[in-house]
């Protein structure tokens, strides 16, 4: 398989050698020998302008822990470029950071969630450029849980936010590529877009079908199961129970100090959602939620990852919890990714309807019923913007 990055190298810079580039890219934007993409991109026989980079959340070089943690602008000590963050004061380009700049070069790794605001930085340049008369070009890089599965409500258009700008699902099952399309098209964005294809990726590979390292696309991503896992535990982010972090296993280990593990494995378990166990399971962050404590929970074990709901399972874990510690469960408060207000678990889950199923204990069908309704709805919208393949 060839990410996008390395067809651009081989030929497709050749278009762009009298542009002015501007470079998206954060410490995941390498090629299959891991070189970087701001080391490949300035080699002499290519003869390409670079003017900039643009880093993302987490930074640009993917250093920074948490959500709301900013990256600052600096000098690029290699280079002299400078770099501009888009994840501070500012989330989409200025007129100066790209004034410089003809073209910008987007090359980041998705996880395949909606809720993650890679897509959503790549969007906000996408309308920096239609603004400025500028051309986007997407180095195309693969879904790693997969371009088939698609799975959850869509985004209702009263929760847009930072990690959620459009009416997708939670697992969307499409490449940063395909998803720059649908934005530009279905979306209304309509800026200069050419997007730069991959070779020899199946809509069926997971992240271990491309043979190929690894590279974390931010910090509590660490290996590929923990894509896997995020479409559902990242629910948690918006309660006081810990998805993980400041541990080995972010999005694996679910639980806080007031969590019955057993009982709560037990009850997950009863459920039989197919693909997982829910082992019990105690743990000590060393950061973030539960610091310091020991945590009861679950380990989230993927025993099937074709047949396993990622979403469901977080949405039914959530609910569990909530149910069997009412004493101890909480929902976080704002801010949460630049919104002061709406309740962040609103605006990860796209709606304000499973907080309210939690809260009153009510019966998750008509959610899940909700769900399959708007997966149908999303598979006709997204299949004019596919790329590629499926066998």
């Amino acid at each position: 398989m060839k990410v996008g990055l390395e067809v651009f190298l081989t030929k497709e810079y050749k278009k762009y050698q009298k542009d002015r580039l501007g470079v998206l890219c954060n410490q995941a934007s390498v090629d299959k020998d891991l070189q970087h993409i701001s080391d490949l991109i300035r080699t002499k026989p290519l003869k390409l302008k670079l003017s900039c980079f643009l880093g993302p959340q987490h930074g640009i070089r993917g250093e920074k822990q948490d959500n709301m943690v900013e990256s600052s602008d600096f000098k690029d000590p290699r280079t002299g470029l400078p770099v501009y963050s888009l994840y501070s004061e500012t989330r989409e380009p200025t007129d100066k950071m790209l004034q410089n700049v003809d073209t910008l070069v987007v090359d980041l790794q998705d996880i395949g969630t909606r809720i993650y605001t890679f897509m959503y930085t790549l969007a906000n340049c996408m309308r920096a450029a239609k603004r400025l008369g500028k051309k986007v070009v997407v180095l195309d890089r693969p879904n790693p849980i997969n371009g088939v599965d698609v799975e959850g409500n869509l985004l209702e258009e009263n929760l847009t936010s930072f990690v959620g700008q459009f009416p997708i699902p939670v697992r969307h099952g499409m490449t940063m590529g395909e998803l720059a399309l649908l934005f530009n098209d279905a979306f209304n964005i309509q800026c200069d877009l050419d997007v730069v294809q991959l070779k020899g990726w199946k809509r069926t590979h997971w992240a271990d079908d491309w043979k190929r390292d690894w590279v974390t696309p931010s910090p509590n991503i660490p290996t590929a199961k923990s894509c896997e896992l995020f479409p559902g535990m990242v629910l948690f982010e918006g309660t006081n129970v810990s998805e993980g972090r400041g541990t080995t296993k972010p999005f694996e280990w679910i639980g806080a100090p007031f969590i019955d593990a057993d009982k709560l494995a037990k009850e997950m378990n009863q459920k039989k959602i197919p693909g997982v166990y829910f082992r019990p399971i105690f743990f000590q962050p060393t950061f973030h939620k539960g610091k310091d404590q020991v945590c009861g929970g679950v380990q989230v074990h993927v025993t099937h990852r074709k047949k396993f709901p990622a979403y469901l399972a977080g949405v039914h874990l959530l609910h569990s919890i909530a149910k069997l510690h009412p004493e101890g469960f909480q929902w976080k408060q704002p801010p949460y990714e630049y919104e002061t207000e709406k309740m962040p678990i609103d605006l990860i889950a796209g709606t304000s309807k499973l907080r309210e199923l939690v809260d009153s204990h009510a019966s998750l069908k008509k959610f899940e019923d909700q769900m399959k309704e708007d997966e149908k709805t999303f598979r006709k919208t997204q299949k004019p913007y596919f790329l590629y393949k499926s066998k």
